[in-house]
């Protein structure tokens, strides 16, 4: 049985909002009365998602995004802001990740690619939310690592570099902004049952039972459950909680 939270007449904003862990928190934040930006590079699948929410009974907007390009990112934040009028909550969960490489053979192309995503867009997402929540005095923001922001991995120098950078941005923003009424936190997601993990064990990258095993908990997680993290961290429940990077990881990194 999850929390009930209750976030009537709140705003909140999520990236990579079309799928995975986005969709859940996006739908997770509506269930719990917010109203929500969607943001998402996929129009057709944001759309569709936004369609549903709205669909049953949800308050909520789509909003087409490529979160390297932060001219879009201010547009999709002002956008919210200017259609539901204020913004207290967002989960900068917008990400990708890129076939195993050799560290030695990784192309510049796709070391750029990867830190434009997954650390600029957060970077560019946070930077107008706080924006927002400056002049109101209040706010919480959640961004996505990964257990790849704590440990390392063989073939995912990228993208482990990129999440341990959204660790770096969530702690000095939090650091500069817990005096103004603003919480920074970071979710470190585990390995989740998303169509991102989906496409890796259908390409051989990834072994669903190898995964579980090295896991206190021997499971992949859901989606579902990364996104009760993230409402926890936005929530008045976690008031005194600012500046963290919060494993779901089924005791991966308790190793």
């Amino acid at each position: 049985m999850n929390p009930a939270y209750d976030f009537t007449g709140q705003v909140a904003f999520v990236t990579g909002a079309s799928s995975g862990m986005g969709l859940a928190a996006a739908r997770a934040f509506a269930e719990a009365g917010a109203a929500v930006g969607l943001a998402d590079i996929n129009e057709s699948a944001v759309t569709a998602a936004a369609r549903d929410l709205t669909d049953a009974g949800h308050q909520v907007l789509a909003l087409v995004c490529d979160v390297s390009d932060e001219d879009q990112v201010a547009a999709a934040v002002d956008r919210t802001v200017e259609t539901f009028g204020r913004l207290d909550m967002a989960y900068n969960n917008a990400g990708i990740m890129p076939p195993p490489t050799d560290a030695a053979d990784e192309s510049a192309e796709q070391f750029d690619r990867v830190q434009d995503i997954n650390l600029r867009g957060v970077w560019a997402a946070m930077k107008h939310e706080l924006r927002h929540m400056r002049a109101q005095g209040h706010g919480a923001i959640v961004n996505c690592s990964s257990l790849g922001g704590l440990v390392g991995n063989p073939g995912r120098a990228a993208y482990h570099a990129s999440k341990h950078g959204v660790i770096g941005l969530t702690k000095s923003a939090a650091l500069e902004y817990g005096s103004r009424g603003i919480r920074v936190n970071a979710v470190c997601p585990g390995t989740i049952a998303t169509p991102m993990v989906d496409a890796m064990l259908a390409g051989g990258e990834l072994d669903s039972d190898q995964a579980a095993a090295g896991q206190a908990i021997p499971r992949l997680g859901t989606a579902e459950e990364i996104a009760q993290a993230v409402l926890w961290l936005s929530s008045p429940g976690a008031g005194y909680v600012t500046g963290i990077a919060l494993p779901v990881d089924g005791g991966y990194t308790a190793q």
